[in-house]
């Protein structure tokens, strides 16, 4: 790891053993984008990578200088206007109306480690030696603005992490109108490129397209990274596989409006752009005052899309996520949603508990329903006080009696919202996000409460700190169920309107925060309407996330498969639920059910009571299962292997970092007849070692890797007896143990 500064041609060179990223300072004193790849030995001068040419209707701001027109230079952070008229990074307007900016190279500086982002979700280092980090100061006298452009590379991986900042030196008040915090230039457009999309309880399936020339782009205006589109893009080569190639993903650290986009010029050259939405954003900048935009991630891979997802998953499972939960196995739960819903007393829960305890569950959950007025969707919210009529003695008794019995206990909140028929909406109306003489729109029967404003914000935290710390809680599942409308805020003034979609969510990360540091023991969960805020902002404050209402085991084999792109294992909260399944009405096997949601934090969302003797028996085993092999499944290393969204067969497998131990997730969705001969091949495995694989035989991993794991279902009995179970929905695992 090195960052090379080269003062006679204005060049600098981050590296490590993976990339190499290369910019330079051009004659108009923009800073230009050389090349960004694989790592290349560091020379002097780089200037033979600068292309140039001279075209018909280009713009070229220096004379004598034919070949230097911005719109066909690469680029680190460009801005519209000035030749260039692809999209730009920044924006500002100025008092005499103008949008025109020139950021040029003032100086730089180079750190060890990794500066924090005051007020934002980061990557972070817990040694200077991890990482080093570049700051470029550029500035724009005209408009009288500083930039200073951030770039941190980490010793291991192919890893990049990027963020701006700008702040007003003049005497004029500037108005910041857009502000990525990462634009990426590529010589080239040949790649696909692949988003996660989709919508309530079918979020985050992976969507492929070629590179062409115009845009191509994701992005939210919901006020949250939300279930439609998710703030994570990969460029992959159209050769490159799970195993093999060239793959970059770009992973945006932030919770609220995002837009990730990838502008092609008829010259194939590609523009990727990663930040705020720039729709309906704007900042006021005045004297002395800055803004410094979230951050972006991004990672290069040459060993295929599960090499690249694999630097992710250990950069945000070690580097992102904190706390005392970080390196912890996460305790198998029990949640009462969709065994009670909103019909429950004290002793109902108790009962619930009791059963669960027998089944080797560590941890209760009372979800929704415990607070206010709260006997169904549409009141309640926003009176953080236990109803005594459901629960005499209050949450503190429940949690003291729920320990009694040996679990620890959790607490369902939904602290961001607020319904009409509540006793803080009657106070304080306008708290919540509206526009003075306009409908305010429900969802789900409630309103956004704005968390812009400060004073809302402690209100909320004073509310529920006490409810915390009167009682014992071990876990807090943080819901969000609406997307934000009329967003106007009644602390603002009219020219800082646009402020409010990222001053909401910045209050949402400052009650997270004040929460944290008040009980740090305490595990946070992340949902919004299941997974509507899976993004890696929120991993930096809840370590684990509700990957989506949607708990059927066919379904949750896609949304975690596609989950595992871009984000780690053991962030992922899933659970067993009941059949038929609350959301599709398929009835699944009950071990079909835990083979899918081992693979996550595992946990039940049913009333166990409910089953018979036999099946609760299973749930002993399952459970015993997870706890025997839980570090293994959330902490190892995770590999895609056959994809639900291209064939009947769905496969995955995590292996130990000695690569002793490994477990295969097998899945088939309907059953065939008379099918073809299969076999799966497996990855990660010591080519030398021989592995016993349960109830099949052992194999050395050069063949298990090369040759296949023989999956068909006669072929599979005469390896050792085990026929793969053949019905409609079946799950099989694979367990392989090193042989010493």
């Amino acid at each position: 790891m090195h960052i090379f500064s080269h003062e006679e041609t204005k060049t600098f060179h981050l590296c490590n053993d993976e990339i190499s990223y290369v910019m330079t300072v051009l004659p108009t004193g923009e800073l230009a984008q050389l090349y960004f790849g694989r790592s290349i030995h560091d020379r002097a001068d780089f200037s033979h990578l600068l292309e140039g040419a001279v075209r018909s209707h280009s713009a070229y701001p220096v004379d004598g200088e034919p070949f230097l027109s911005l719109e066909h230079v690469k680029q680190e952070y460009p801005s519209y206007g000035t030749g260039d008229f692809r999209q730009g990074a920044v924006e500002l307007l100025q008092e005499n109306g103008s949008r025109i900016s020139a950021f040029v190279y003032s100086g730089y500086e180079i750190m060890a480690g990794k500066p924090a982002l005051e007020g934002l979700p980061a990557t972070y280092t817990e040694s200077p030696d991890e990482a080093m980090t570049l700051i470029v100061t550029l500035v724009d006298q005209v408009a009288g603005a500083q930039l200073q452009l951030s770039y941190t590379i980490f010793r291991e991986g192919g890893i990049l992490a990027r963020s701006a900042r700008i702040k007003n030196c003049g005497s004029h008040t500037l108005r910041l109108e857009r502000a990525m915090s990462l634009c990426l230039d590529l010589p080239d457009c040949d790649y696909d490129w692949i988003q996660f999309s989709g919508s309530w309880a079918r979020e985050r399936y992976p969507v492929s397209r070629k590179l062409t020339v115009g845009t191509t782009a994701v992005e939210s205006l919901r006020g949250h990274s939300s279930h439609q589109q998710n703030p994570f893009v990969i460029l992959k080569r159209p050769d490159t596989t799970e195993a093999h190639g060239e793959a970059m993903g770009f992973s945006f650290i932030y919770s609220g409006n995002f837009s990730i986009s990838a502008q092609v010029d008829p010259y194939q050259v590609t523009r990727m752009l990663v930040g705020i939405n720039p729709e309906w954003f704007s900042w006021v900048l005045e004297q002395g005052e800055a803004f410094q935009t979230p951050e972006a991630v991004l990672v290069y891979s040459l060993n295929g899309l599960n090499g690249m997802s694999q630097t992710l998953h250990n950069l945000y499972r070690t580097r992102l996520v904190r706390g005392e939960w970080r390196d912890k196995a996460r305790p198998i739960l029990l949640n009462n949603w969709e065994a009670t819903y909103f019909d429950f007393n004290e002793e109902k829960l108790l009962q619930i508990a009791r059963k669960a305890k027998e089944c080797g569950v560590e941890l209760f959950v009372l979800d929704d329903g415990w607070f206010g007025a709260r006997r169904n969707d549409r009141a309640g919210l926003g009176d953080w006080v236990a109803a005594k009529e459901l629960l005499p003695e209050g949450i503190g008794g429940l949690s003291r009696k729920i320990n009694e019995l040996g679990l620890m206990f959790g607490l369902w909140i939904e602290p961001e919202m607020v319904n009409p028929d509540s006793d803080l909406y009657r106070a304080h109306p306008d708290w919540c996000l509206h526009v003075p003489e306009r409908t305010r729109s429900l969802g789900r029967g409630q309103l956004v409460l704005d968390y812009s404003r400060p004073e809302v914000v402690d209100h909320i935290y004073g509310m529920l700190y006490k409810v915390i710390h009167e009682a014992n809680i071990s876990y807090i599942k943080w819901d969000m169920n609406r997307s934000l409308t009329e967003c106007w805020s009644a602390g603002a003034a009219p020219e800082r309107q646009g402020e409010i979609f990222h001053r909401h969510i910045l209050g949402v990360y400052a009650l997270y925060e004040r929460l944290i540091k008040a009980f740090p023991h305490i595990l946070f969960e992340s949902c919004a309407g299941g997974g509507a805020r899976f993004d890696a902002g929120m991993l930096y404050y809840a370590p684990q996330a509700w990957t989506s209402d949607d708990t059927d085991a066919v379904e949750r084999v896609k949304i975690q498969y596609g989950t595992s792109y871009g984000y780690p294992v053991v962030s992922m909260g899933s659970h067993v639920s009941a059949v038929p399944n609350h959301q599709l009405g398929r009835i699944t096997p009950l071990k079909t059910r835990a083979d899918v949601a081992y693979f996550g934090t595992y946990g039940y969302e049913l009333d166990l009571n409910r089953l018979s003797d036999q099946e609760q028996q299973e749930v002993c085993r399952y459970t015993a299962f997870m706890k025997e092999n839980r570090e293994l499944i959330q902490f190892g290393t995770f590999y895609r292997l056959q994809s639900p969204f291209e064939k009947n067969v769905a496969a995955w497998m995590v292996v130990s970092e000695d690569r002793t131990r490994a477990i295969v997730g097998y899945y088939r969705t309907l059953n065939t007849v008379n099918d073809c001969f299969t076999r799966l091949r497996l990855q990660g495995l010591d080519p030398e070692k021989c592995y016993c694989v349960k109830d099949m035989g052992s194999f050395y991993g050069d063949e298990l890797m090369n040759a296949g794991l023989v999956t068909s279902e006669r072929a599979s009995e005469k390896q050792g007896g085990t026929v793969l179970s053949s019905s409609d929905f079946s799950s099989h695992l694979f367990l392989l143990q090193a042989n010493e």
